[in-house]
């Protein structure tokens, strides 16, 4: 019966691990697709946007460089983040191993 515990313990975590693989590995598509699309056409998002009314309008313009370059800069702060948690031990997943481990001993 123990046997069949730890089993089936290493199996949820092998999906608890390969979900949170699958997780960053989406994410960093989209990072890609998404700010490869924002660089490809930041020049003609800006003449499609500007109107008469922004023409003169310095503020629009910082507005639309900051979107436009912003955007890699603070999602990239975001999915290196996301990376560390997936990649790396952290003491958070030391702690979740320890309470698992803890919470399967009561129940034996």
């Amino acid at each position: 019966m123990e046997n069949q515990n730890n089993e089936i313990t290493k199996l949820a975590k092998a999906k608890s691990r390969v979900n949170a693989l699958k997780g960053f590995y989406q994410h960093l598509t989209v990072y890609i697709i998404v700010n490869a699309v924002l660089l490809l056409f930041s020049g003609s998002i800006r003449f499609v946007l500007l109107s008469e009314e922004a023409l003169g309008n310095a503020d629009f313009l910082e507005w639309i460089n900051w979107n436009v370059l912003g955007t890699p800069i603070i999602w990239g702060i975001a999915l290196g983040i996301h990376a560390l948690s997936v990649f790396c031990n952290t003491p958070f997943r030391k702690w979740e191993e320890r309470q698992i481990q803890k919470i399967l001993d009561e129940d034996k």
